[in-house]
């Protein structure tokens, strides 16, 4: 008890209601129907012979059948009408292939489905961590629509081929005393096949579903931004902003070669020459008096 309380403590149950989360939830409802409905079947019809001579009739032939649907094994006795022992027919067709392939694949959506958001709830940091996980995901998920796809469609097909193998009219015509008219064949109760069209109903949602989450995995993974141009791993550490250049900090001083007020060029040449003149060290050249007149 005390760790159940405690992985509830640590999870983030939000992603739920995110919905990356929340279809998730839903593909492992469904899935859960899908293969229930498909895998507990058991159905039965029920005819009836009546034979010209009534002490050889049987009014209550009953034929069960359930999943995976190998409908060459189930046999039942019907009369001669020939004061013979009872002949023992066997149904038509093998539909186990589809039905259990339709089966698998539900139970192992259910499995991914449960186990994702188990990642979703308790570590989703790990799972967004340079964006391998959503990836893998992406590919689990298309590969899940893909086979929900084939399964729903070969079951839908398959289903088709068993309503048509129990039939109880089609069945009748396997009965050789039904081929004589004397004797009168007919159906008492059609087997119920609603669960089994509930079935092929759930496969269809549960394909619409996975599609549907392709396109919230792929946000996850990274590749939109990486079309664009834009994409920057998760989890990588980016550098942090100049924020002395963002400040000017970077720029030149203007002030920079006359800090501390008038610097004097030391490099001019000044002082008295012979003539009793001042030499400044400038380039011009000193006023000559005896030029002015």
């Amino acid at each position: 008890m005390d760790v159940w309380l405690y992985l509830v403590a640590q999870g983030q149950f939000t992603v739920i209601k995110q919905p990356l989360g929340f279809i998730k939830a839903l593909q492992w409802i469904f899935a859960i129907f899908a293969f229930s409905t498909c895998g507990s079947y058991s159905g039965m019809f029920k005819m009836s012979v009546e034979c010209s001579n009534r002490s050889e009739s049987d009014l209550g032939i009953e034929v069960e059948f359930e999943y995976p649907f190998r409908l060459h094994q189930v046999y039942f006795d019907a009369p001669t009408c020939k004061g013979g022992d009872k002949e023992r027919l066997f149904l038509v067709g093998d539909y186990s292939s589809s039905a259990e392939f339709f089966v698998t694949i539900g139970v192992f959506s259910f499995l991914y489905s449960m186990a994702a958001l188990a990642v979703y709830c308790f570590i989703l940091e790990k799972y967004r961590e340079n964006n391998k996980g959503p990836q893998i995901d992406f590919v689990v998920t298309a590969v899940f629509a893909f086979m929900w796809l084939v399964s729903s469609c070969a079951w839908a097909k398959g289903l088709s081929d068993v309503k048509t193998a129990t039939d109880p009219e089609r069945v009748i015509t396997l009965i050789q005393a039904c081929e004589e008219r004397e004797n009168k064949c007919r159906e008492i109760h059609d087997p119920k096949v609603s669960g089994l069209n509930t079935s092929v109903a759930f496969g269809f949602i549960n394909l619409i579903l996975w599609i549907g989450n392709l396109w919230f995995v792929f946000k996850e993974t990274g590749w939109k931004a990486a079309l664009a141009g834009t994409y920057v791993p998760s989890q990588e550490k980016q550098p942090a902003p100049d924020s002395y250049a963002q400040e000017g900090y970077g720029q030149q001083d203007p002030y920079a070669g006359s800090q501390g007020g008038y610097q004097p060029d030391y490099g001019q040449q000044g002082g008295y020459n012979e003539d009793g003149g001042y030499n400044q060290g400038y380039d011009q050249q000193p006023t000559s008096y005896s030029n002015q007149m």
